[in-house]
């Protein structure tokens, strides 16, 4: 089944970049994404819904690891809406390369993997198993903008 297809299958409405676009005076100077050849890189995505950050804070301290895994999952929902802004359509991918996570967290709190997997396991479920799992690496720290819980980076083959 398609990309495209399995983001209706499973109710997920991506927001349009082109209306309300991601980059911006809010983050600074930088391009939302860039594409080397058959490579798409995307800037940093975290879990934003209309301007506003769902669960702000700190996992282990004001946030649970479920809090943290809806944050991270609400996050690849923006990865996939950057993808289609630069591609124009999901079903281009042809795989995940790799996923750079980074999940604030107080210094005695260890299940950041199960974080970062909000955003694994869905891009999983909407590019399939074969093309959206990639290489991950997830690192837990002290403070993100907007004081967002998580953000993630990724790299995708494209065709």
């Amino acid at each position: 089944m398609s990309a495209e297809a399995n983001l209706a299958k499973l109710g997920i409405k991506l927001p349009d970049y082109d209306v309300r676009p991601f980059a911006g005076a809010k983050y600074g100077k930088m391009r939302p994404f860039r594409i080397v050849g058959p490579v798409l890189y995307l800037c940093g995505h975290v879990p934003e819904v209309d301007d506003e950050v769902v669960h702000p804070g700190k996992l282990g301290q004001t946030l649970t690891t479920e809090q943290g895994y809806q944050a991270a999952r609400i996050a690849g929902i923006n990865v996939l809406a950057g993808v289609r802004q630069a591609l124009g359509n999901l079903d281009r991918v042809e795989c995940l390369i790799r996923s750079l996570n980074f999940v604030v967290c107080a210094a005695d709190y260890f299940e950041i993997n199960k974080v970062a997997s909000g955003v694994t396991d869905l891009l999983a479920e909407v590019l399939g198993p074969e093309r959206g799992v990639g290489c991950r690496a997830t690192i837990g720290v002290e403070a993100l903008t907007q004081n967002a819980c998580f953000e993630t980076w990724t790299e995708f083959q494209i065709a």
